[in-house]
């Protein structure tokens, strides 16, 4: 089996059932090739459904609100603050309320929960605004890629969630889980 790549294959040898003649000029290397890709068939839709199932779990509510609202944003579908958010609360077109727990004022927080109550939006609390303000795009960011600066939003509203994607299903199924 010490061949070098551009010998070819001695007359009338038998190599793992193939029988080749001095007409037939494999060389080592592509009957190598051959006999691992007849051994190792495995179909692309199992190799992504097993990646699918890794990412599924690594995902957090958290990375899944980031890539919903980025996704909104995108698609046009995304207002922030108070007046933009109260008026598409206000025509109940408004899909998802994010708010942030550390709003300086109380009324601000009250009155958007009032309205997200009787139009029935679902809300998710942000630990920090300047969290949601860079999620929803209102942020600087440095050569890396990493937030530099901020700037602090206490509400924002997903009037268009864009596409559907995994992102989505799961904050989907957080909200029907903190319904319940």
């Amino acid at each position: 089996l010490a061949m070098s790549a551009e010998e070819e294959v001695p007359a009338e040898e038998v190599v793992e059932g193939h029988n080749y003649t001095s007409v037939n000029l494999f060389t080592f290397h592509q009957q190598l090739l051959l006999a691992m890709s007849a051994e190792e068939e495995v179909p692309a839709e199992e190799v992504e459904e097993e990646e699918v199932e890794e990412e599924e779990i690594s995902m957090s509510v958290a990375d899944a609100l980031k890539e919903v609202l980025k996704t909104a944003l995108i698609h046009d579908g995304l207002k922030k603050g108070l007046h933009e958010c109260a008026r598409e609360i206000d025509r109940q077109s408004a899909k998802l309320c994010c708010l942030a727990k550390n709003c300086d004022n109380a009324e601000y927080t009250k009155l958007i929960k009032a309205l997200c109550a009787e139009s029935q939006v679902p809300i998710i609390s942000v630990d920090d605004g300047k969290d949601l303000g860079a999620m929803c795009g209102l942020a600087k960011l440095d050569d890396e890629g990493e937030v530099k600066k901020a700037v602090r939003t206490t509400c924002a509203v997903v009037t268009d969630f864009g596409e559907e994607t995994r992102a989505l299903a799961i904050l989907k199924d957080y909200l029907e889980n903190q319904e319940e």
